[in-house]
């Protein structure tokens, strides 16, 4: 029987519920995959810890569920964080930021020792690209960086009326294909303006976690 997207997004955020553990700090994403994983925590508010985020919307999801939110330099490193993608890969590289809340969901994933991707097998391709790729600029540099990223190859478009949770813009690349995500990231990384760039391949998923209409597979 075929599965909608949000039964996949659920299925595949209760598949992450196995990475817990009692007392644990955990590290949240955001995102519709990230809400569904959310939902399912409330057996777990008691038992973990607290609760790092990487968006003031999960962060006040999390606190309804009256789970402690704490500011990453409170603490050395988190243990697990769980976060989904707009585009993903067998080789766990990601596209993120959709959402754009991709700055602080990169900081979070580097400070974590595991990185759990959740999401359904639409998000599942073989080159990343597809998805336009977000990038946080920095509000003066906006026209700036967006020149430097067409010469890159892509066509940089504002996504006019967003503001991240950092004050600063988001400028989507359209028509990549990107066969090398990992030498992409740092290439885009360097331009003067960029905050971050929404590739997550430096730094992968640990764990990739796509649900179909079959199940949940574990990559």
């Amino acid at each position: 029987m075929a599965l909608s997207a949000a039964e996949k997004k659920t299925r595949a955020a209760a598949a992450a519920l196995g990475f817990l553990g009692d007392g644990m700090i955990l590290g949240v994403g955001t995102g519709s995959t990230v809400n569904a994983f959310i939902d399912q925590l409330t057996p777990w508010s008691r038992r973990l810890k607290c609760a790092v985020s990487s968006s003031e919307a999960s962060t006040s999801r999390l606190r309804q569920l009256g789970i402690p939110i704490i500011d990453l330099n409170e603490v050395d490193g988190l243990s697990l964080y769980v976060d989904g993608a707009d585009e993903a890969t067998r080789d766990r590289h990601l596209i993120k930021g959709g959402g754009a809340a991709l700055t602080r969901e990169k900081i979070v994933a580097q400070a974590s020792q595991t990185f759990v991707c959740i999401v359904d097998d639409s998000k599942l391709v073989a080159t990343l690209g597809r998805f336009p790729l977000p990038v946080e600029v920095i509000p003066l540099a906006r026209s700036q960086v967006a020149r430097a990223l067409d010469r890159i190859g892509g066509r940089a478009r504002w996504r006019q009326g967003v503001v991240t949770d950092n004050g600063n813009h988001i400028l989507d690349v359209h028509g990549l294909t990107i066969a090398d995500p990992v030498a992409l990231e740092r290439e885009i990384n360097q331009i003067v303006g960029v905050v971050t760039v929404g590739l997550f391949a430096a730094r992968p998923a640990d764990v990739l976690l796509v649900a179909g209409d079959e199940g949940v597979t574990k990559i």
